[in-house]
């Protein structure tokens, strides 16, 4: 096929964007992966270490406080009943900040001032906590004031250097690690997997797209599963269907036209050719040849406007509407289907109610009455009836024509609003049929947003039922509406 590269092209750069996007996404989750839980469990290990250590604080400060007065006997003697096995470093200090205590293993500062701003903080009265952690271990920092009777009288000060915690944390970190690493190679395969898979569907579609648009209405595309891409081949082969089946009335609808406009316009050809090559042509038979050209001048001339209906319903031309009373209408059309039901022998009886208005198109209205009324009274038997009847229910205008004639073999009736689909042929012909009214008093009345439907009568013959939008509105004025 001449587009196969464009789809490649088409497809290669779906699939590229399904994995840059996909790519994005893994690269996303394994950032959160490896960075929300640690910083999650750091803080953690924050709040659960100010808490200790404050606790432990305020136990001291609270001990501390018995005294009278914090000198180096004094405080060792009390800070040797307490446990600090969990402390790294702890430093007591009197109120101007020399240091009274002091459990560093290597040159403790007993006697000399403590230099450290958490001291002079928590000389000043404050509670001074914070947490360091720097990959390795976490480094925790608390002082707290001692007081005895309202007034400082010193300082605790504790130091802890946690490394345990820190490897607990590096150590899931790497396991967190490993665990994207695996998680991002699974995810990138079975992406490239599931976008070639992808791709190959939209390929399928893509492919059975062009085939279609060019003329192959045949085709089908395989559907299998029940997701969303299945959904779209199902409702793409049901497309296609319908496109096959308005080329197939397309053609046929050529057809026939043509065979409608043809067959008169031969007979006019013939009977013109047959007058023009006879010399001694005597003045009867002249005038019955011009009469027979008459007569299928005015079969050609209602064919086409018949036509000429249909194409102004289907090409969706802007039509005047307007407040329409239909019994005017019905009556309008009785008047001038009089001569041909006395011709027939058909007498046709009327009911038509008062106030029955719709808002639509006079001319389509008037064909919907006349074609009904007029193939009632042509496909009729000699003494046979026809029974019109209008009335209003409701919100809506019913119209109904039925007769007493041939009536409708059930095979046929699905399709008598087809055009140029007749019943009978050969007697459609002689009584001047061309397929074509039904099909227009069903459009007009779709267009109207009515509804039209037929039905075999009990005791013989057809009924006709016409339901149209009623208008009861005194107020409206006339517009244009496509």
């Amino acid at each position: 096929m001449k587009r196969l590269p464009e789809i490649k092209t088409m497809t290669n750069s779906v699939q590229l964007k399904f994995a840059a996007t996909f790519l994005v996404l893994i690269a996303v989750l394994a950032v959160f992966m490896n960075t929300y839980p640690t910083i999650a469990a750091r803080d953690l290990v924050f709040s659960s270490k100010k808490a200790s250590l404050q606790n432990q604080a305020g136990v001291m400060a609270s001990a501390l406080s018995a005294p009278e007065e914090l000198t180096s006997d004094t405080v060792p003697a009390v800070m040797d009943q307490l446990d600090l096995r969990s402390l790294t470093r702890v430093i007591v200090t009197d109120e101007d900040a020399r240091i009274l205590y002091d459990n560093a293993q290597y040159d403790p500062g007993i006697g000399r001032y403590a230099m450290f701003s958490e001291i002079a903080r928590a000389l000043s009265g404050e509670i001074v906590c914070y947490s360091d952690y720097d990959g390795r271990a976490f480094m925790t920092r608390e002082a707290m004031p001692i007081r005895s009777g309202g007034t400082t009288v010193g300082a605790v000060y504790l130091y802890e250097y946690d490394e345990t915690q820190a490897q607990l944390i590096s150590s899931i970190q790497n396991r967190l690690r490993s665990v994207s690493l695996i998680v991002s190679a699974a995810a990138i395969i079975l992406m490239f997997i599931f976008s070639r898979a992808l791709t190959k569907r939209i390929t399928e579609l893509a492919k059975a797209t062009r085939i279609v648009s060019e003329g192959d209405y045949d085709h089908r595309i395989p559907v299998a599963g029940h997701d969303e891409l299945s959904e779209l081949g199902t409702e793409f082969n049901s497309l296609t269907a319908r496109l096959k089946e308005t080329e197939e009335l397309r053609r046929r609808f050529v057809s026939d036209a043509s065979h409608e406009l043809k067959t008169p316009l031969a007979s006019i050809r013939l009977l013109s050719d047959s007058i023009v090559n006879s010399e001694d042509m005597d003045a009867e038979t002249m005038r019955d040849f011009v009469n027979d050209i008459e007569s299928e001048a005015e079969r050609l001339q209602r064919t086409t406007e018949k036509l000429l209906s249909l194409s102004r319903i289907d090409s969706g031309a802007s039509l005047t509407r307007e407040r329409v009373d239909l019994r005017k209408v019905a009556e309008k059309t009785l008047r001038l289907l009089h001569p041909l039901a006395k011709e027939n022998r058909v007498t046709i009886a009327t009911e038509l109610q008062k106030d029955c208005f719709v808002w639509g198109n006079e001319d389509l209205l008037y064909r919907v009455i006349f074609n009904l009324a007029e193939n009632a009274v042509k496909y009729n038997m000699p003494g046979g009836t026809v029974d019109i009847l209008l009335k209003s229910e409701e919100d809506e205008v019913i119209l109904t024509v039925e007769d007493t004639g041939i009536g409708i073999p059930d095979e046929d009736l699905p399709h008598i609003f087809t055009r140029f689909y007749r019943v009978d042929k050969a007697r459609s012909t002689d009584a001047g049929g061309s397929g074509l009214g039904l099909s227009i008093a069903h459009d007009a009345v779709k267009l109207h947003g009515g509804d039209i439907a037929v039905e075999k009568c009990a005791e013989g013959g057809t009924r006709f039922v016409v339901r149209l939008p009623a208008c009861p509105e005194a107020s409206e004025e006339g517009g244009t509406e496509a």
